[in-house]
C-alpha cells in the first residue's frame, strides 16, 4: 500500500513561490495517479493539479493553471507542484492524494491521501 507525505508548505508573501513535495512510499507508484487538492477553513476540498502515472500528462483547475506546475520524479517516488505568483487565496491546507490506474479531478475518487502541509499567504 502506497502512503504519502506532503512537505514543503510554508508562509510566504504575495507573489512569492513555493514548491511542495510529496513523497510516497512503496515499489508501484509509478503505476498512480497523483492529484493535488486544498481546503481552506470553511470550504470544501478542491482540485487543484494532477499528473497521470503513464505519459506524465497534466491537469490543472482554471484557478492556477499558468502559475503552477504539477511534475513527477517516479525515481525518487515523488511528486512536486511548484507554485508561483502565489496570492492569499491560495491559502489553504494543500493534499496530495494517489489512485490507479487515472489521476482525476474529483477528490472521492482518491483513497490515498497525504496528511497535509500548509501554505499561507500574506498580502
Amino acid at each position: 500500500q502506497v502512503q504519502l507525505v506532503e512537505s514543503g508548505g510554508g508562509l510566504v508573501q504575495a507573489g512569492g513561490s513555493l514548491r511542495l513535495s510529496c513523497a510516497a512510499s512503496g515499489r508501484t507508484f509509478s503505476s498512480y495517479g497523483v492529484g493535488w487538492f486544498r481546503q481552506a477553513p470553511g470550504k470544501e476540498r478542491e482540485f487543484v493539479a494532477a499528473v497521470s502515472a503513464v505519459g506524465g500528462s497534466t491537469y490543472y483547475s482554471d484557478s492556477v493553471k499558468g502559475r503552477f506546475t504539477v511534475s513527477r520524479d517516479n525515481a525518487k517516488n515523488t511528486v512536486y507542484l511548484e507554485m508561483n505568483n502565489l496570492k492569499p487565496e491560495d491559502s489553504a491546507g494543500y493534499y496530495c492524494a494517489a489512485r490507479r490506474p487515472l489521476a482525476t479531478t474529483d477528490p472521492d475518487e482518491y483513497s490515498i491521501w497525504g496528511q497535509g502541509t500548509q501554505v499561507t499567504v500574506s498580502s
